[in-house]
């Protein structure tokens, strides 16, 4: 019974030994596929981290790059702003400095405070100084580290980044200016016409034309008698004051004064007008009468040229060139008034300034301008533009206004804007249909033309053209000409108009010489 419990002992001891080796045999199989496993996995892994490896260093040499060049533009801000910062302190602490030493010249009371506040101010300089040598020395350190990475010099660093901008620039600029040549070329034409078209359209242009003859209305055929008078003396008289030829016909209630001069007419009209309301019409009456009227009209031409230039908006005009500007309103070119065609060319001016982005003041004032030579004291052959712009240096005119008044005919050459745009508003308001007659100024100069050769004989006092230019009635000096040498003077006339003349028909030359007696009696 023992013997058998050993036995089955031994046997399960065996089996149990037998048990162990195959676990630790089936164990070292597993350990060893695991470990085959292993490895091949751990190799798989060492390629993939190989790889892995190999980007993940691409990727942080362009980012390191990268940050390099911000690094390197975030210290170039920061020194450029530390430099700034140490220069508007040197300015500041210089600024302090100075108002300590005005400080000190004004209370001498405060010296020691003062003085501490100069050595304050002078540790505080030494304390910038010492901040802006370390700044700058960080500074060369740093471009000393971009040089080597760059393999670079800051110069040529520097060199290089301005000839590639500057290249940049170049063709972008190029490139961009003949844009706006073809550009221009395109719309520069067609800006021109809307401007000078809505130009035109904003301002109400009227048709100024200048007659040679007034209609002078009577409230009866009663009165035409008493103008004539007693065998035509008054009618003479008058005449003979205003250079007028006045015409009493069969047409009712009115009688007609031709004169090519319409301040003579002027004159006339209103002499007459006084002298009607008055009743008492007699030669030495209608001479009184006349030299007041030829008073009034010089105010009254005052008096135009003050509102037209209120009317413009034009300040600080000489009273020299107002007076000339009301001048106009009685003179005529190629029968346009002269006055009318100024201020339409003002407003013209005014316009289209603004339409450029020029100054309308100063063109507004060069356009009202422009004409002033043709309204002469006395006559001269220097052309109106250049008299005109002689007499607005004389009265110290801007030199733009000056230059568009003596240009606006070529007669010099134009240095502003202005000057084209006088020329133009000129042409606009001059050149239109029906807006000038240029018979009607040949006619005018050939007529003034005769009574300057009347002029030219000593002793002749009045000259008048009249009857449209087919009768030069002339008033002589009766202490100078006899009546024997009033008819000689009559021949001479007649001859050297013959002679210098070219004219239409027969001119009759007519020459008056009146002798007068005149006595007080107290």
């Amino acid at each position: 019974m023992e013997f058998f419990t050993i036995i089955n002992f031994v046997l399960v001891f065996l089996g149990l030994v037998i048990g162990f080796v195959i676990s630790k045999f089936l164990e070292k199989t597993s350990i060893t596929k695991s470990f085959e496993n292993a490895k091949k996995e751990a190799e798989n892994i060492l390629k993939s981290a190989s790889i892995e490896g190999e980007n993940i260093k691409k990727d942080k040499i362009f980012q390191a790059k990268e940050k390099f060049l911000e690094l390197k533009s975030e210290h170039e801000k920061h020194i450029l702003n530390r430099e700034k910062n140490l220069t508007d302190v040197q300015k500041r602490i210089k600024d302090k400095e100075s108002q300590v030493s005005n400080e000190l010249s004004i209370n001498k009371k405060n010296n020691q405070s003062l003085n501490d506040k100069i050595s304050s101010f002078d540790k505080k300089l030494e304390l910038v100084e010492k901040k802006s040598d370390q700044v700058n020395k960080l500074h060369k350190e740093q471009v000393e580290k971009l040089e080597k990475l760059s393999s670079m010099s800051a110069s040529e660093a520097k060199k290089e980044l301005v000839q590639s901008l500057k290249e940049e620039a170049k063709t972008e600029a190029l490139e961009f200016t003949q844009n706006i040549i073809e550009d221009a070329k395109l719309s520069a034409r067609q800006e021109a016409k809307k401007i000078v078209i809505s130009t035109i359209q904003r301002v109400g242009t009227e048709e100024a034309i200048d007659n040679c003859v007034s209609v002078f209305n009577i409230e009866s055929d009663d009165v035409k008698g008493r103008i004539i008078g007693r065998e035509g003396r008054n009618i003479r008289a008058i005449e003979s004051a205003t250079g007028v030829e006045i015409i009493v016909d069969d047409t009712p209630e009115a009688i007609i004064l031709s004169c090519f001069d319409s301040v003579r007419r002027e004159v006339a009209r209103l002499s007459l007008h006084k002298l009607v309301t008055d009743g008492r019409i007699h030669p030495a009456r209608i001479e009184e009468v006349v030299k007041k009227t030829k008073k009034e009209i010089e105010n009254e031409i005052i008096e135009v040229g003050k509102r037209t230039v209120i009317d413009l908006g034009i300040h600080g005009l000489n009273p020299a060139l107002i007076k000339a500007v009301g001048r106009m309103k009685y003179r005529s070119s190629y029968g346009q008034n002269l006055l009318q065609h100024s201020r339409e060319v003002a407003k013209l001016c005014g316009i289209m300034s603004s339409e450029l982005g020029l100054n309308p003041k100063i063109a507004k004032r060069a356009g009202l301008l422009h004409d002033i030579g043709k309204v002469p004291e006395e006559e001269t052959e220097t052309p109106h533009a250049l008299l005109g712009m002689q007499w607005a240096e004389k009265f110290e005119e801007k030199p733009d206004v000056c230059n568009a008044i003596g240009a606006h005919h070529d007669e010099i050459e134009m240095n502003n804007l202005i000057s084209p745009i006088v020329q133009v508003c000129d042409a606009i308001s001059g050149a239109r249909p029906g807006a000038r007659r240029q018979v009607l100024d040949s006619y005018i100069e050939r007529l003034k033309e005769m009574e300057d050769v009347a002029y030219s004989f000593k002793g002749v006092n009045k000259a008048y053209a009249i009857q449209a230019g087919r009768e030069l009635r002339v008033m002589v000096e009766s202490e100078k000409i006899s009546d024997d040498h009033a008819a000689k003077l009559s021949f001479e006339i007649s001859q050297k108009i013959q002679t210098d003349m070219t004219y239409p028909g027969q001119v009759k030359v007519t020459v008056i010489r009146e002798t007068r007696a005149v006595n007080i009696a107290s």
